[in-house]
């Protein structure tokens, strides 16, 4: 249904598609779908870290580069530096100006949220040799991958609703593992072989927490698990976290509880442009140091071509720094 008016009451007039549709430049219409763009507000921003995503048919917006997020309003007050009250004026000012010079109308359509995939099932199975062969080439054995509660999956499921309508989905195939929380939560599923889902992310969560004894003086932030791990079997004297990825920010409050109980944090994230821009962004808004690793792309990597020897002469002398 559409209203014939170029008058705007209230926000409830303004689609939330189009307010990001225009403040974002997007070149594509919002029908519901989740989209990936630059960084905002981050100029230096050279990998897509900003999500603008529809729940419940309105469309909100996080910023990873800088930990930002919200709705609509949010993003014209982070944008345009205004107080909310300013925002909504600005909002509905805009709104019946592009009304009044395309001469379309104030619209009902509601804007449908995009089937979301859920998690039904799962199942896990035995080690296999082949699992055994895929994780020791990183120097990751049975019971680092115990110890950080990572699984072998022989199957999930995954749901999608449209219209009322389920669709399932089932996968089996080899080299898939969950990685799960203390509690037995499941918060990501790896499959390495997988290149168009190579991590699928159940939960937010930062990996290694749970793990934490804080007994050491040195915290490592790692671009990954899987790093982590290698870095722990290279016993240092230090433990190790890893964010869901390098785009996502941990969060301020988490880093001042952390520097509370350790000597000293730095960040070690991949040996590309990404990974450089991340620790980067670490020591803008932390003062953290990196710890760059000039050999293969990332320290597992490095450690599956050189081996540990190898990688403990190159690590070593950046590490002892910070002892």
């Amino acid at each position: 249904m559409i209203r014939t008016k170029h008058i705007v009451n209230s926000l409830l007039d303004i689609p939330t598609s189009w307010i990001f549709e225009t403040y974002c430049n997007l070149s594509d219409k919002l029908v519901g779908q989740d989209v990936k763009i630059l960084s905002m507000f981050n100029p230096r921003d050279s990998v897509p870290s900003m999500v603008i995503f529809c729940r419940q048919d309105r469309y909100f917006f996080k910023d990873f580069s800088t930990d930002r997020g919200g709705d609509g309003i949010k993003l014209l007050m982070y944008l345009f530096s205004l107080t909310k009250g300013e925002a909504v004026e600005k909002l509905i000012t805009d709104y019946g100006d592009y009304l009044k010079n395309t001469g379309q109308c104030v619209s009902d359509t509601i804007i449908k949220q995009r089937a979301q995939f859920t998690l039904e099932s799962y199942d896990t199975r035995s080690w296999t040799t082949a699992d055994a062969e895929y994780w020791t080439a990183y120097g990751i054995d049975s019971d680092m991958l115990g110890k950080y509660n990572v699984r072998p999956l022989s199957s999930f499921t995954f749901s999608k609703q449209d219209d009322g309508v389920y669709d399932f989905f089932v996968t089996q195939r080899p080299y898939v593992y969950g990685y799960f929380r203390e509690d037995g939560t499941l918060y990501k599923i790896y499959q390495p072989y997988n290149k168009d889902k190579k991590f699928m992310k159940l939960a937010t969560y930062i990996q290694g927490m749970d793990q934490l004894k804080f007994n050491k003086p040195h915290l490592v932030i790692t671009s990954s698990l899987k790093d982590g791990m290698c870095l722990n079997k290279l016993r240092y004297p230090v433990e190790f976290i890893a964010p869901d990825s390098e785009g996502s920010v941990i969060r301020e409050e988490v880093i001042t509880y952390l520097k509370s109980k350790y000597k000293v944090i730095t960040c070690m994230f991949d040996n590309d442009t990404a990974g450089v821009k991340a620790m980067e962004r670490y020591h803008e808004l932390y003062g953290l140091p990196g710890l760059l690793l000039p050999m293969e792309k990332d320290l597992s990597d490095s450690v599956k071509k050189h081996g540990q020897k190898a990688v403990k002469q190159v690590l070593t002398p950046l590490i002892s720094v910070y002892e």
